[in-house]
């Protein structure tokens, strides 16, 4: 019989962990061998407890999942890393598997899922949730899409939040013309024909987040 996986579960909802917790807890074929609220935790609780596979959240206070992930893995760690969030946008997805993440699985999963995202995460394969996989084949498919600037995102913020392009023009320094233009360079890039489209494609794409920018 094979020695069990054994699982670092990193999030910062206590209820998260104990919910996990509680799944694989039942599952001789796992061994939960500790928990992290933060990065930073996660990464000194590897580096004592050697988990073969890392349950990591991405969206942490202090040191969020994408910087552990990436400091993990340059510290030459054996342990995978499986991403378990509830976001999927590219600004989520592309940094946290080019920071060395094995997989990636949203906590919609269900639990025959998760389990067999684990399993394939520790024998070192790569596991995507459905939906960021199709969302991965769109990128690749699709030519690269152009960046907005600087300014454009600015300008796009301030929509976002309510702004009129008057009002943007004050809050930047700008003439209310040039924001119109900005603005028409933003519908271009993003295939858009309004401010409210523009605004929902930019929450999508993860150019804009709630709370943030």
């Amino acid at each position: 019989m094979s020695a069990p996986v054994r699982l670092l579960i990193v999030d910062d909802h206590p209820v998260v962990r104990d919910g996990l917790r509680g799944m694989f807890a039942g599952d001789p074929g796992f061994e939960v061998v500790g928990e992290a609220a933060d990065g930073a935790e996660a990464l000194a609780r590897a580096a004592t407890l050697h988990p073969d596979v890392v349950l990591m959240d991405l969206r942490m206070p202090g040191m969020d999942g994408v910087t552990a992930i990436g400091r993990l893995a340059r510290s030459g760690s054996t342990s995978r890393v499986l991403v378990l969030t509830t976001y999927d946008t590219d600004a989520d997805v592309l940094p946290a598997i080019e920071a060395g993440a094995t997989g990636y699985l949203l906590k919609d999963a269900p639990r025959e899922e998760l389990v067999r995202a684990v399993r394939t995460a520790a024998r070192g394969e790569a596991v995507l949730s459905p939906s960021v996989a199709g969302r991965l084949m769109g990128r690749l498919r699709t030519p690269a899409e152009e960046p907005l600037s600087q300014r454009e995102l600015e300008v796009l913020t301030l929509v976002a939040r309510g702004a009129s392009n008057r009002e943007a023009a004050v809050r930047l320094f700008i003439s209310e013309a040039t924001v119109k233009t900005h603005l028409l360079h933003v519908y271009a890039k993003l295939g858009v024909n309004d401010r409210a489209a523009a605004v929902a494609a930019a929450y999508d794409r993860g150019l804009l987040t709630p709370g943030g920018r």
